[in-house]
């Protein structure tokens, strides 16, 4: 049998899920598999005016950015007509978001995604934006619908803070689940107040941060105007998309492979242990749309 050789394609696709493997030995045998025939979709929109000049969200940008991607997801002609695949007027909507700081979530994003679910026919009463009181909230207690939205950054505990990350306000000890760089996250998904609920990820690559040493780090040094973000119903892939984002520019910036310090290996092992979703670049079709300029990925 003649010896398999190498391409540069090959090489590239291992490189693209390194940061998720990194320096903690995890396996790359069997997450490299042959793509099945129907691959994830993830969206990835950008748009140049996305940020003003002092770096805040710009609001009605923001929303055409989000209208854009839902519409590319699911393939429909309107905002309308997407959100309706994932919600229906009888539906209680919880918005989880992400308050810390540094990088919050941000009213822009809460509230085109909290005008589009409106927009679907459900009243202001069965909707809510929360982080950190999600388990004290009445309507996150009865929702029937989650939509996930926060930043991207970087994580001293879990690697790369992310759309599988964001549900830990769920559980009312969430340093319970650092052990081995926050291996198992993905089981917070099993949870009743999250299984089979939450329709639409949102990880925003507006202002992401790439790079920093301690818990609950932050330098303006480390974070650029991607004015990016990504959307998609899978939140491993969303979340395996965004860690690429992260270390191409960390090779960018720093010159050299610098791989994710420590590895963002619970999102490989959210697919290969955990079955949440997928996080092979080779099963994930990547749609690009809006400013395409270093674009990085």
């Amino acid at each position: 049998m003649a010896k398999k050789i190498l391409t540069r394609r090959d090489f590239l696709r291992m490189a693209a899920m390194a940061p998720l493997v990194g320096a903690a030995g995890t396996s790359l045998e069997g997450v490299f598999q042959k793509a099945p025939a129907d691959k994830v979709r993830v969206v990835l929109v950008r748009d140049k005016e996305a940020l003003d000049s002092a770096g805040k969200q710009n609001a009605e940008v923001i929303q055409k950015m989000l209208d854009d991607a839902i519409m590319a997801l699911f393939g429909e002609k309107t905002p309308a007509d997407a959100w309706r695949r994932i919600i229906k007027p009888s539906d209680t909507v919880g918005i989880k978001t992400n308050v810390w700081n540094y990088l919050p979530t941000g009213p822009a994003v809460e509230q085109s995604l909290k005008r589009r679910v409106m927009d679907v026919g459900i009243p202001e009463e069965r909707i809510a934006v929360n982080d950190r009181g999600v388990l004290r909230d009445r309507v996150f207690q009865n929702a029937t619908v989650l939509i996930n939205a926060r930043p991207a950054h970087t994580h001293h505990w879990a690697g790369m803070g992310g759309c599988i990350k964001n549900m830990i306000m769920f559980v009312p000890r969430p340093w319970d689940y650092h052990a081995d760089a926050c291996a198992d996250l993905a089981t917070i998904w099993n949870l009743p107040s999250i299984r089979g609920k939450t329709r639409l990820n949102v990880l925003l690559l507006l202002t992401p941060l790439f790079h920093g040493i301690g818990p609950h780090h932050f330098s303006a040094e480390y974070v650029w105007p991607y004015k990016g973000i990504l959307v998609g119903q899978d939140p491993v892939a969303v979340d395996a998309t965004g860690v690429r984002v992260l270390q191409a520019k960390r090779l960018q910036f720093f010159g050299e492979e610098r791989p994710l310090q420590p590895p963002a290996h619970h999102i490989v092992f959210a697919d290969t242990r955990h079955n949440l979703g997928v996080s092979s670049p080779d099963r994930i079709e990547l749609v690009r749309i809006g400013w395409q300029e270093d674009i990085l990925i």
